[in-house]
């Protein structure tokens, strides 16, 4: 699969138009047919995948993207039913249930696979890809393709990067413009150890919570304030409990796009090539999306009351000069030779 896998990361993109984007979370499939005068018996394979998001986000509809291919182009022998909203558990949670195989699809962050897989930490690096371009440019080539394939040791299929993209930092004390507007403020993060330490680096009291709980936290004070990337603050309403809203941009934050290795292994060669094919092509139609949507989402922030802080390159450097120790503290646990080896792909990809 590795061979394969920069091939389709740059192909992708040229497919898009195969298929248009629709709504729907069933279908009912066709039967295939062999030839001859009658239809063969065959067994339709059922996809249950879920998310944590709602239905309006850029990810829930490249999900549906990748539904509208898989059954089309395997004449419905294979169906995609999709969940949004956290309705089959958070992301944790389905992760071990595609383990487990009771589920065949996610697309968790890399902050949530790094508790199964320290060295997918790497990526939740403060400040490690300075736009999306260099992201994409490390993530396709060999240092992501390499972390897809120990997914297998854990009875997971990776078959590439969908984007959540740039973590920015929501709150409802104060507008944040330098490190020290950081001192004090409760911030839910995700149970990441290295998004802890990195909050705390910027003297900011983090506190680790599902995703589903957040709403309600922030309703009732019981955490100041969030960090993600635009479209989630806007699309979750979380407008209607915070006030301001910073461009830290102090994590790139990809999903990784995976599969039951049971269910996977479950499938004929030809099946597992269009169910690859398909979550590259439907991932670069989400990340389009992402992107394209961003300065709406943030637009509409400010529409909705948001006061929107702009961060100074000055102010950035004194955010990245604060976390440097707690990277530093964790390059061996995430396995240092998976850091030098990411610093050096963003540098070649800066070039």
């Amino acid at each position: 699969m590795k061979k394969k896998l920069g091939l389709l990361f740059s192909t992708a993109i040229l497919a898009l138009g195969i298929v248009g984007c629709g709504g729907g979370d069933t279908t009912t499939p066709d039967t295939p047919q062999t030839g001859g005068d009658t239809a063969a018996p065959t067994e339709v394979k059922t996809m249950r995948a879920g998310i944590g998001l709602n239905d309006q986000h850029p990810q829930y509809k490249g999900l549906v993207k990748f539904k509208e291919l898989v059954e089309e182009q395997t004449n419905g022998a294979i169906i995609v039913e999709t969940y949004h909203s956290g309705q089959l558990g958070d992301d944790r949670t389905m992760t071990e249930a595609l383990q487990l195989g009771s589920q065949e699809i996610t697309i968790p962050s890399t902050a949530v696979i790094a508790n199964f897989i320290p060295e997918f930490s790497v990526f939740d690096i403060p400040f490690l890809f300075p736009n999306e371009e260099v992201a994409d440019a490390v993530l396709g080539g060999e240092v992501g393709e390499d972390l897809l394939e120990r997914l297998a040791d854990q009875r997971l299929v990776g078959l590439g990067y969908w984007e959540n993209g740039f973590r920015d930092l929501t709150n409802s004390v104060r507008p944040v413009a330098t490190i020290d507007d950081f001192k004090g403020l409760k911030i839910r993060t995700m149970e990441n150890q290295l998004h802890l330490e990195a909050f705390r680096a910027l003297g900011a009291n983090p506190t680790p919570m599902a995703f589903t709980e957040l709403f309600a936290a922030m309703q009732q004070g019981t955490v100041d304030g969030q960090e993600n990337p635009y479209a989630t603050i806007y699309l979750q309403k979380f407008f209607e409990v915070q006030d301001h809203v910073s461009d830290t941009h102090h994590i790139y934050s990809p999903w990784v796009f995976l599969v039951s290795k049971a269910f996977f292994d479950g499938l004929t060669p030809e099946q597992q090539e269009i169910v690859t094919n398909a979550a590259y092509e439907a991932g670069a139609y989400q990340r389009n999306m992402n992107r394209e949507t961003a300065a709406e989402y943030l637009a509409n922030l400010q529409a909705e009351g948001m006061t929107f802080t702009e961060i100074t390159p000055e102010a950035r450097q004194e955010m990245v000069d604060a976390v440097k120790p707690v990277i530093d503290r964790f390059a061996d646990q995430i396995g240092r030779d998976v850091v030098d080896a990411v610093f050096q792909a963003v540098a070649e990809a800066q070039q």
